[in-house]
C-alpha cells in the first residue's frame, strides 16, 4: 500500500479513536501523530485527505469552537446509545465478570477515547450478581445454531443445593430438549424448549447450562406441545409468562383498583380493555399462563386485585394467602 493511502487511513484512525465534538484534532495534532508512525507530510495534504474521506461518506467536521480542529461527527452509535448498551451488559446476570469487562471494552471502542474515559468512570460491575459460567458464549451460539437447524440438544443443567451446614454444592441433571427460542426476561436469559418426556413448554436459564451438544435428531414440532402452529410467537409467549413460570394459557378476568391502571397497561399493553366498575375499580380480561408465578404476581398487589375468573385461579390465590397467613 502506498504511503499516501496509508496516511489517509491513519488520519481516519486517529480521528475515530481520539476526536469528538469537544476534543477535535488540529492539523498539528495529526501531523505529530503521523510522524510517530513514520510518515511526514505538509499541512495542506491533511486538508486534502479529509476532503477525500468526506467524499466517500465519512462525516468529518471542521470545528472552530471550543477548539479549532477536526472530529468525526457521525458514528454508528452515539454516546447515549453506548451508555445504554454498557448498562445492559453490566446489569446482565448471565454474563460473567470477565466477559462483562471484555464486552464493555469493546463497546467503549465505539466512541472516542476521551468519551470512553468518561464512561469508564461510571461503570460498576457487581460480581456478586454475575454468573460464573464461562461457557455462556458457546452455549448461546450452540443453541442459536440448533434452533436454526431445528435439532434437539442435550446438556447438563446445574442447580445449587441447600443444606443446613450451608455447604456450597451443586446437582446436575441431563436434559434432552427441543429448543425453540432464546428470551431475555427479568435480567436472565432463558431457553424456551420442550423436554421430550412431557407435552408442554418449559423455560431453562442459560447460565445453568453446561456441556451442551447439538444432536443429529430433529426437534419436536412446537404444535405438538403448545398452542403455536407455525413456530413460537415470542412476543405473545412472553406476555403470558409471569416470572418465567410455564403454565396452561387461559382467559383471566381481574377486578383492579384504579391505582393499578398504569401498572396493568405497562404489563399487558395499552390495548387491553379497561372497563369501569365504579369510581375506584375497573375490570380487565387478559390472556395469561396460569402458574405459581402468576399467582405470586397477583399477590404483589395485595387487596388491589381480585381474580374473578377462572375459579381455579381465584382458589389458588386464596390458598396461597392462607398458607402465608398461617406461618405468622
Amino acid at each position: 500500500m502506498s504511503s499516501s493511502k496509508t496516511k489517509t487511513l491513519l488520519i481516519y484512525k486517529y480521528l475515530f479513536e481520539y476526536s469528538d465534538e469537544n476534543n477535535p484534532l488540529t492539523t498539528t495534532d495529526l501531523i505529530e501523530m503521523l510522524g510517530r508512525d513514520g510518515i511526514s507530510c505538509e499541512r495542506k495534504s491533511i486538508y486534502a485527505d479529509i476532503k477525500t474521506l468526506n467524499s466517500i461518506g465519512f462525516d468529518i467536521v471542521s470545528s472552530m469552537s471550543p477548539r479549532r480542529g477536526f472530529f468525526i461527527a457521525s458514528r454508528t452509535f452515539e454516546l447515549p446509545q453506548v451508555r445504554l448498551l454498557i448498562d445492559a451488559v453490566t446489569s446482565a446476570g448471565f454474563i460473567t465478570p470477565d466477559k462483562t469487562r471484555d464486552l464493555v471494552a469493546k463497546l467503549e471502542g465505539l466512541v472516542s477515547k476521551n468519551e470512553a474515559a468518561e464512561l469508564v468512570s461510571q461503570v460498576y460491575i457487581d460480581s456478586n450478581t454475575k454468573c460464573d459460567n464461562e461457557e455462556i458464549y458457546y452455549i448461546i451460539d450452540a443453541l442459536h445454531d440448533a434452533i436454526l437447524n431445528r435439532n434437539k440438544v442435550k446438556f447438563l443443567y446445574k442447580r445449587r443445593n441447600i443444606d443446613k451446614a450451608n455447604r456450597k454444592s451443586y446437582t446436575q441433571k441431563t436434559f434432552k430438549v427441543s429448543p425453540y427460542a432464546l428470551i431475555w426476561k427479568d435480567d436472565h436469559y432463558y431457553l424456551v424448549c420442550n423436554n421430550e418426556k412431557y407435552d408442554n413448554l418449559m423455560n431453562l436459564r442459560l447460565d445453568r447450562i453446561r456441556k451442551i451438544e447439538q444432536l443429529d435428531e430433529p426437534e419436536r414440532d412446537i404444535s405438538e406441545v403448545s398452542e403455536y402452529t407455525h413456530g413460537i410467537d415470542v412476543s405473545d409467549y412472553v406476555s403470558k409468562m409471569f416470572n418465567m413460570f410455564s403454565g396452561e394459557p387461559d382467559k383471566v378476568r381481574l377486578l383492579c383498583h384504579l391505582d393499578l391502571r398504569e401498572e396493568i397497561m405497562d404489563r399487558f399493553g395499552a390495548r387491553i380493555p379497561l372497563i369501569a366498575v365504579d369510581s375506584n375499580h375497573f375490570e380487565t380480561t387478559i390472556d395469561a399462563a396460569v402458574s405459581d408465578g402468576f399467582v405470586s404476581w397477583i399477590m404483589n398487589f395485595g387487596d388491589k386485585i381480585k381474580v374473578l375468573e377462572p375459579e381455579t385461579l381465584a382458589n389458588a390465590v386464596k390458598t396461597k394467602a392462607l398458607k402465608i397467613a398461617n406461618i405468622y
